[in-house]
């Protein structure tokens, strides 16, 4: 019963009140969202609705991060596009499905400790592209459909009272927390820029401009794709892809929403929570979809904490859909740009800015570049994937250089090499160049006692080492070298003379 209970965090402090303001809050800015992106893949806006009421509504009961939103996102429309054009709006269910498989299956293989490679540096490059794509694509409400069926920037008085309205909803955000915490800023701005246009009959742009939000309950649905190894193997890519990006996107926000919240959140819980989604959404007709961070910072800065606000958005966000498609169609689409161009400055790391100096240059150099793979390809798996393997080789070549030996002839004519610093594939070069294998002694003592060999490259090395000493009729001492290593010198029994009390144990990478 106790496990029962921790699972849905109901010994958790909950203020009910904020918690069902900021679920309410997040629901009607899920709307546009969710139709959006469903449009983005070439699919019904119901199929993104539906998929923000499924994610969201598991991912908040089961998920590893309290008050983290997940919903339909751009970086699955994405994904999905080509094959919803291609093949269909049933091949998308059945990938989804696919995906979230996948997605359980990396948090049962506890995957999801693997965001800890993740540096900093692309961490903020992720958060500033991702706010930067929030705020361009915000930038689409202020187009218009002209005569001849192109998309072309507003002008005259559509565009400034648009413009207006936009800026009212922002002032009111920043504003009202300054006077009261006891209302949701965002909620409040978006009933007050309602309540304006419907009082003074302000022709603007709404909702139901967009598309219809009007639906039932998501319909219970088998994809009805040929159950082949064909078709297997046409979504495999796809939904591979899916589950690498949402796995990604939902393990940065959750470490996000730890930061500003100051808790801890479970990646591999959030994995399973995840995948667990994506099949039901993708039997439930929906698109699928991932933690979404413009969302959770809207719920978290409302004064959301616990599961409570998540679960209200998405069954708010079905009620709508039910029951009150007539109402919300009529809100103002300027009311919900102006939060979300709010979150994108929310959002984006001010601070990176003012520490670019501070900063190692390398550490600079790929956040810039994780920001700019995120704006322009819009592909967020791909841009945290440059990043870590740029940070890598940069922690490799630094690394590299650290190998430093300390030489020294004892009493009896023995020359001793003390190594210091990490034996692996990079520094290796440099390792060899210690050693004047022709001009040392009869007797030469190798110790690393302040050195770790971390991969095969390194172990090689001392290898080649010993075999270069042997053949000259020398005898090498290898002392505090790990067993790990021992066992997989070629020359161990005749050369390795350490005390074994000392000598460290530690892991080797290995290929066998």
């Amino acid at each position: 019963m106790k496990k029962f209970i921790n699972l849905f965090d109901f010994k958790q402090k909950v203020n009910y009140r904020t918690e069902v303001l900021a679920g309410l809050t997040v629901a009607l800015a899920l709307i546009p969202e969710a139709v959006a992106f469903a449009m983005i893949a070439g699919l019904s806006p119901l199929t993104g609705l539906y998929a923000a009421f499924v994610m969201g509504l598991i991912t908040s009961i089961f998920g590893g991060r309290p008050g983290m939103i997940s919903g339909a996102t751009g970086a699955v429309a994405v994904v999905v596009a080509a094959l919803a054009v291609s093949h269909g709006v049933e091949y998308v269910f059945a990938t989804v499905v696919l995906a979230g498989i996948l997605q359980v299956l990396a948090g049962v293989l506890k995957l999801g400790k693997l965001i800890r490679l993740v540096p900093h540096s692309v961490i903020f490059g992720f958060v500033n592209g991702l706010a930067i794509i929030i705020f361009m694509s915000q930038l689409d409400q202020f187009k218009t459909v002209n005569e001849a069926g192109e998309l072309v920037w507003m002008t005259g008085n559509s565009l400034y009272i648009l413009l207006g309205l936009v800026l009212v909803t922002m002032l009111i955000i920043w504003g009202l927390p300054k006077l009261t915490k006891v209302f949701p800023s965002s909620l409040a701005a978006i009933l007050a820029i309602f309540g304006l246009v419907t009082f003074l009959n302000i022709d603007t742009k709404t909702v139901g401009d967009i598309a219809s939000i009007n639906g039932g309950f998501p319909p219970f649905h088998i994809p009805m794709v040929p159950f082949t190894w064909e078709a297997i193997m046409l979504i495999f890519p796809y939904a591979a892809i899916m589950a690498g990006v949402g796995l990604i996107e939902s393990l940065l926000t959750l470490n996000i929403v730890d930061e500003i919240t100051e808790t801890r959140g479970h990646g591999n819980r959030e994995c399973v929570a995840q995948g667990s989604a994506n099949i039901l959404s993708g039997f439930f007709s929906g698109m699928g979809g991932c933690a979404m961070i413009g969302q959770s910072l809207i719920n978290v800065s409302s004064g959301a904490r616990a599961r409570l606000s998540g679960i209200i958005a998405a069954v708010m966000l079905l009620v709508f859909v039910m029951f009150a498609a007539d109402i919300i169609e009529l809100l103002p689409m300027a009311a919900l740009t102006g939060v979300m161009i709010m979150v994108a400055i929310g959002t984006f790391e001010w601070a990176s800015l003012r520490t670019f100096r501070r900063m190692p240059k390398s550490d600079v150099l790929v956040m810039v570049l994780v920001t700019f793979v995120t704006v322009v390809l819009h592909n967020l798996a791909l841009a945290v994937l440059v990043g870590v393997i740029i940070s890598a080789l940069v922690f490799a070549w630094d690394n590299a250089k650290r190998i430093r030996a300390r030489k020294f002839v004892d009493d009896k004519g023995t020359k001793h090499y003390e190594i210091y610093g990490p034996l692996f594939f990079g520094s290796v070069a440099a390792f060899n160049e210690k050693f004047d294998v022709l001009g040392d002694p009869d007797d030469v003592v190798i110790d690393f006692s302040e050195s770790r060999i971390v991969d095969m490259s390194g172990i090689e090395a001392v290898n080649r080492l010993t075999e270069r000493y042997l053949k000259q009729g020398k005898k090498l001492h290898l002392r505090h070298l790990s067993r790990d290593c021992r066992q997989l010198l070629r020359n161990a029994d005749e050369i390795i003379e350490v005390n074994i009390l000392e000598d460290p144990t530690y892991k080797v990478a290995v290929d066998r």
